[in-house]
């Protein structure tokens, strides 16, 4: 059972920042690391991080681009060299796990939508109704909208979202923690607090 507050609908709605590191771009991808970080008014931040088991990946239809820049052979317990770090588990339980902890949050990412999606596509799939809120949340977005409002350059579309992030001080994730989905998401609360300060944290 997860934390009440996960779950609790009478208070200032969570903010969830999630990542995943996915088999492929394309729409029949799946997560096989997702990582999200809860955050309720008032409450330290709550890391949590998961790795699908391999059998339920469909690794047969991977694209190998994705898996390399995920480093999935690295580090996927079912792959990694050592074989004993953490342990993967299964897509079904993984899921609903995320599914609760998500419910009713607003999730915060480099563009959240991808990461909305396979996971949406998956839970339905496995008989799990996504219920996390409607509104997603860019942070490449609110970066660049919150330069626009002081007055400064943004720079055109399409954004990389290492420039953005620099451009309000927020160093990018370092070699090891870069497409991990932990050290994604944890750039994402980074970068959300260099623009909106102690407004979201209660």
């Amino acid at each position: 059972m997860l934390p009440s507050r996960a779950m609790d609908t009478n208070r200032a709605a969570n903010l969830a920042f999630i990542d995943t590191e996915t088999t492929s771009l394309r729409p029949d991808r799946r997560a096989w690391e997702i990582a999200v970080i809860l955050r309720c008014p008032g409450q330290p931040d709550d890391e949590r991080s998961w790795f699908t088991d391999a059998d339920d990946l469909d690794l047969g239809n991977a694209d190998m681009t994705s898996l390399r820049i995920g480093r999935f052979f690295d580090r996927h317990p079912q792959y990694r060299a050592d074989r004993l770090c953490l342990a993967a588990r299964p897509e079904y339980d993984v899921l609903r796990e995320v599914e609760e902890a998500t419910r009713g949050a607003h999730l915060v990412g480099a563009v959240p939508s991808f990461d909305a999606d396979v996971l949406g596509t998956r839970m339905r799939a496995l008989g799990i109704c996504p219920a996390w809120h409607y509104h997603v949340q860019d942070f490449e977005t609110l970066v660049a909208g919150y330069l626009a409002g002081q007055g400064k350059p943004v720079p055109p579309l399409p954004w990389r979202s290492d420039d953005l992030s620099r451009l309000i001080g927020v160093e990018p994730p370092g070699e090891e923690e870069r497409h991990t989905a932990l050290g994604d998401a944890r750039w994402a609360v980074r970068a959300w607090d260099a623009v909106m300060g102690s407004a979201t944290r209660g």
